[in-house]
């Protein structure tokens, strides 16, 4: 029994209370440094952060994800671990006062919150056993050691014999404590490099792989760009999204990093004759095609920037699902549902009908002429062009089961989203602004519309509560691709709402009426109010 609980009568001064809180940041340092370090020996998704917070991805309800998406944008990851972060740090410095008083129950606390991040670890999908419980219980085992140290030195002491209720004549272990703290933070930020260095080095033979790869001459290009398909308009969407501009949304607070030449595919299921595995060297010697497909998060509000369109080039899904003798549905097929399985344990359910109905459904292993980055599926990814990504798009994919929607449902199925989700005929305003400030006079206003598989076939504008107006379409490349659209505005003086809605091949109006993105994607028109000068 410590000093302080033998006397709990005598309180801790601040300068002690904030070298408490210190001590516990510290050992919350030292605990997550030390995990860090192991996780980039075991596994980067086994470290507890990514652990704990994948956890609360699967956990959180649907609407609260929407939310987050839609305020944070692809950075809710970030904010997602830098809550965590706080969460623990404040955790940590509670500890390390309470251990003023209580240092076993401290360090018990800190055992306490490894035991959470290992069963967060060894509970994801996508873990791979007990190993993954090895960095939350390592670093909390080096966290609850260290801070049971540093509360001792910042224990007062006594002269022997004296009665518990005189005030100590002696002083806390100055010189101890400042020793065993800069070791500590030293220790910690060695452990935070090593951190770094393993997890470079586990990712260094996918680097490589994803480097070494050649894509061939696809067998069927991409059709050609016909000329006026991509009009220059300041501040209007190009044609072809840039990599590094196209939009992520997925659940993965780690980016999976998989090396090309040891992945390997699985197909199998019901309906499934002949079970393959395929290796990506297989896929490439397949005949590949180049298409130009755009893509849709059911996360994206109206006007939002979750779309993009580029050109892939990949495998047939529909031709290698016929390999393996599956059929539709509509020619007797005993499977209504693709479920595709990612190596981070993601789980996404395509309609097979839709798979294999003619549209370009491909297992894509490049993008934009190079090979996919990792943050967009690298080795191989789905694209399915007409369906929003949460029941298509499944990246960094490993598995292809082959099942109904009534025995499986999927991992945002689970969480209330729709099980068949085909686009939404939308249109956005990429140009002007909202609330820009242009000049009287003639103004472009421009920006895109998709219908996906079914194709645009005239968009309209409307200034204020004046006629619906026909803008110019740019040249259609294929149906399952964006189209750019332009209008010359005459602009007067004072405040205007701009407002665009497009029509369909089918000749199905994009609708008025708002609707949320849960469960099958938001509709409604989008507008932008300007004021001109």
């Amino acid at each position: 029994m410590t000093e302080n609980e033998k006397n709990p009568r005598r309180r801790p001064g601040p300068v002690r209370l904030l070298l408490g809180a210190l001590s516990g940041a510290l050992a919350g340092c030292a605990a997550l440094a030390v995990a860090e370090a192991v996780a980039g020996a075991v596994r980067p998704q086994a470290g507890p952060v990514v652990a704990v917070g994948g956890a609360a991805i699967d956990r959180t309800p649907a609407a609260v994800k929407d939310w987050a998406i839609r305020h944070f944008g692809t950075d809710d990851k970030l904010f997602l671990q830098l809550g965590i972060l706080a969460v623990l740090a404040l955790f940590a410095m509670s500890l390390g006062i309470v251990g003023l008083w209580f240092r076993r129950t401290a360090a018990a606390g800190v055992l306490l919150f490894g035991a959470v991040g290992a069963l967060a670890a060894t509970g994801r999908p996508d873990s791979t056993g007990v190993t993954d419980a090895l960095p939350s219980v390592a670093g909390a085992v080096a966290g609850a050691v260290l801070l049971y140290v540093l509360t001792g030195r910042l224990e007062r002491r006594t002269e022997i014999g004296a009665p518990p209720t005189v005030p100590s004549v002696g002083d806390w272990d100055r010189r101890g404590f400042v020793i065993a703290a800069s070791t500590a933070a030293m220790a910690s930020a060695g452990a935070g490099l090593l951190s770094r260095s393993l997890s470079r080095a586990g990712g260094r033979d996918a680097v490589a792989s994803r480097r070494n790869v050649v894509l061939p001459a696809p067998a069927s290009p991409a059709p050609a760009v016909p000329k006026g398909a991509g009009p220059r308009i300041p501040g209007l969407s190009p044609f072809v999204t840039p990599n590094a501009d196209f939009y992520r949304v997925d659940t993965a607070l780690v980016v999976p990093k998989v090396d090309a030449t040891t992945w390997k595919l699985r197909i199998h299921g019901k309906g499934v004759t002949r079970p393959v595995t395929l290796s990506y060297d297989d896929l490439l010697r397949s005949d590949l095609v180049e298409r130009a497909i755009t893509l849709t998060c059911v996360s994206n509000e109206v006007g939002g920037p979750y779309v993009g369109n580029a050109l892939w080039i990949g495998v047939r899904l529909a031709d290698l699902l016929a390999e393996c003798g599956v059929k539709p549905p509509s020619k007797g097929g005993h499977a209504d549902q693709l479920v595709a399985r990612s190596v981070d344990g993601m789980t996404i359910g395509s309609p097979v009908e839709d798979v294999m109905d003619g549209r370009d459904a491909l297992l894509a292993l490049g993008m934009n002429g190079e090979p996919l980055p990792f943050a967009h599926g690298f080795p191989v990814r789905m694209v399915v062009p007409g369906l929003y990504g949460f029941v298509s798009a499944c990246k960094w994919i490993k598995e292809i089961e082959l099942t109904t929607f009534d025995s499986y449902d999927p991992y945002w199925v689970k969480r209330g989203w729709a099980r068949k989700a085909p686009v939404k005929t939308e249109s956005r305003i990429d140009t002007p602004k909202p609330f820009a400030r242009p000049a009287t006079g003639t103004v472009m206003v421009g920006g895109v519309a998709w219908a996906q598989h079914r194709g645009i076939e005239k968009v309209e504008i409307r200034v204020d509560d004046g006629p619906w107006q026909e803008a110019r379409l740019a040249a259609e490349v294929t149906a399952d691709t964006w189209r750019q659209w332009t209008f010359p505005w005459q602009a007067t003086k004072g405040g205007h709402t701009l407002t665009v809605r497009a029509t369909d091949r089918t000749g199905a109006v994009q609708t008025e009426k708002r609707t949320r993105t849960i469960p099958d994607g938001a509709s409604g028109w989008h507008s932008v109010v300007v004021t001109v000068d």
